[in-house]
């Protein structure tokens, strides 16, 4: 692999104001990417992942946007051609969690998770494929809780899946375009959605360390590191797969 194995290339990262977003924005301008870090409701923190990545010598640029927001899609998408001419690379990130038992379930829940885990990702891969024209790559951001039974999460879990699912469909409908479609699947990661602010207890993240093989939480960097991979010439010949970058949770 190149020092600059996205260079000339053009991304747009969802949800990219903290966490595993800012990290992937970070490594892809590392990469040679120009960046679009789209946020919903955190602008400091998007200006922030931006400004860092401008004083190292990248090119970046915030876009404001809720996902869950059909409305929302187009313009995001009009914003970064308007910016940098093109797209390449979409990576789908922004998520809702929230931990809820059965019994705690309702519509509103379910509608809050399956708009923006959902119908987002599917309307941003719509818009995203209409501009990659000569080919491109779309990483979905999904989740080792896919293949688990976790109580309290059975919503976050079903958006999971159907991300799986219309991960494989989505590739086989865009390969004919030269359009990868893969999905990205952390495990327990260290990040506000995982921790004590999502209602996470210490006993939990021990009981996650257990269960996985490296024995540690994984880090926003492993998940980026995953993800430069699946964006750069390496993975040419890598579409419809569901990538572990779990650590091996649960094996």
């Amino acid at each position: 692999m190149s020092d600059k194995p996205l260079a000339g290339k053009v991304a747009l990262i969802t949800g990219a104001s903290r966490g595993i977003g800012a990290a992937i924005a970070a490594r892809f301008a590392r990469d040679g990417a120009k960046v679009a870090v789209n946020y919903a409701r955190s602008e400091k923190e998007a200006n922030e992942v931006v400004a860092a990545i401008t004083a190292a010598g990248g090119s970046a640029i915030a876009i404001k946007a809720d996902v869950g927001d059909p409305a929302a899609i187009p313009p995001m998408f009009a914003a970064v051609t308007k910016a940098f001419g093109r797209l390449d690379v979409l990576v789908n990130n922004a998520a809702v969690m929230q931990r809820t038992f059965l019994p705690d379930v309702t519509a509103e829940s379910i509608d809050a998770h399956f708009n923006v885990n959902v119908r987002g990702y599917l309307l941003c891969v719509k818009h995203a494929a209409e501009l990659m024209t000569g080919g491109g790559c779309i990483i979905n951001v999904g989740s080792a809780i896919s293949r688990m039974a976790y109580p309290g999460a059975v919503v976050y879990t079903a958006t999971k899946g159907a991300i799986d699912v219309m991960t494989r469909v989505l590739a086989a409908e865009l390969g004919p375009k030269g359009i990868r479609v893969n999905v990205l699947a952390p495990g327990s990661t260290r990040t506000d959605m995982n921790s004590e602010k999502s209602g996470k207890t210490k006993e939990e993240e021990q009981q996650e360390i257990a269960a996985t093989a490296l024995r540690r939480i994984g880090e926003v960097d492993d998940i980026a590191d995953a993800a430069a991979l699946l964006a750069s010439n390496d993975a040419r010949w890598v579409t419809g797969a569901w990538l572990d970058t779990s650590g091996g949770i649960r094996l």
